[in-house]
């Protein structure tokens, strides 16, 4: 089977052709072509992605890459199409691109939960990927944090979640008290790995939001704001330091959280996905935290070229409904902000 993908959710444009096989039981992806057109110049003077020019490029864009996929343009089998979570005004333009190709010739069209598709991405590396369940599932992106139980595809269920800024979204606004340039992850991640050794973070202390709660929920709302208090108080603060202390409290906290949920739900697999899933320092904590542990699972990590916003992820999890004939009348399509897995 042959998905063609269109992701809108937010300030990237993307369209993907991916060709699925091996069923629910074996689920096996290729990627014929994505394509993604970024925004980034667009919305960094603002420091955050604007709505309405985001919504604009969207529509400027999803023709442009339809036509970049050359032959395949004709060559698909279903659409799948992100309704939410994400901004309205975009996802709305994806939605109104994909019933356009829906009608002819006639297609069959799923609507997909954009952070499915970051769950499904680990799938795109190519590679030999066994996903046994109970999986586990830490989303981590800029509008969300999430700690997802999977008891099989198309049966999600959230079991800790944020209760304010996703880790992502402190991240930016973090980079942002910090003067760092858009899009402020990146950037204040690679800030921090500049800094060599602990000595010099270590003089600065800044909390771990509900490290020690009973529940599995996040918060980064306070630590954002005690780095502006940090900042406030010592204006010649060594912005490295900080920035280290920030990722070192963020990367804890994801970790504690995740041990938590292993400890109570005894997943078989771990998967770690979205924009976030790109951060090395995670990465390491994490791999080396469950190593020592030694606990009795594979952990994945998507390919970090398909740990942003992309169609690819779309398609393949579209795959999914339409193995279970999931469809969706093109004119019942619509985009949800606050769409929820499970």
């Amino acid at each position: 089977m042959i998905i063609l993908g269109i992701e809108t959710s937010c300030d990237e444009t993307g369209i993907a052709l991916v060709e699925a096989i091996g069923g629910l039981k074996n689920p096996r992806f290729r990627v014929l072509k994505s394509l993604v057109a970024s925004q980034i110049k667009i919305h960094a003077p603002y420091g955050g992605v604007v709505p309405n020019l985001a919504k604009r490029e969207h529509a400027q864009n999803l023709p442009i890459l339809f036509k970049g996929l050359g032959n395949g343009v004709s060559k698909f089998d279903v659409i799948a199409v992100t309704v939410g979570p994400g901004l309205e005004p975009c996802l709305w333009e994806g939605i109104n691109f994909a019933q356009s190709l829906a009608k002819e010739p006639k297609k069959p069209i799923v609507a997909v939960n954009h952070m499915e598709g970051h769950i499904v991405s680990v799938f795109l590396s190519g590679k030999n990927i066994d996903v046994q369940f109970p999986a586990l599932a830490l989303l981590v992106s800029g509008g969300h944090t999430e700690l997802v139980l999977i008891k099989g595809w198309l049966n999600y269920k959230i079991i800790g979640e944020t209760l304010d800024d996703a880790v992502g979204e402190a991240f930016d606004k973090v980079a942002r008290l910090l003067g760092l340039p858009y899009p402020g992850g990146p950037s204040l991640s690679k800030l921090a790995d500049t800094l060599t050794g602990h000595a010099m973070s270590s003089q600065i202390k800044l909390p771990r939001p509900m490290l020690n709660s009973k529940d599995l929920n996040f918060s980064f709302s306070g630590l954002k704001t005690a780095v502006l208090y940090v900042l406030r108080d010592n204006p010649k603060i060594n912005k490295a330091a900080l920035a280290k202390e920030f990722q070192n409290a963020a990367v804890e906290v994801l970790v504690s959280k995740t041990l938590k949920a292993i400890e109570k739900f005894k997943p078989k697999t771990l998967i770690v996905a979205g924009g976030v899933a790109a951060n090395k320092y995670l990465r390491k904590e994490l791999i080396k935290t469950l190593n020592a542990r030694r606990l009795p699972f594979k952990t994945f990590f998507p390919e970090k070229s398909f740990t942003g916003d992309n169609a690819a992820m779309i398609a393949a999890a579209g795959y999914f409904h339409a193995l279970k004939r999931d469809f969706s009348k093109p004119s019942k399509l619509k985009a949800s902000g606050r769409l929820s897995l499970g």
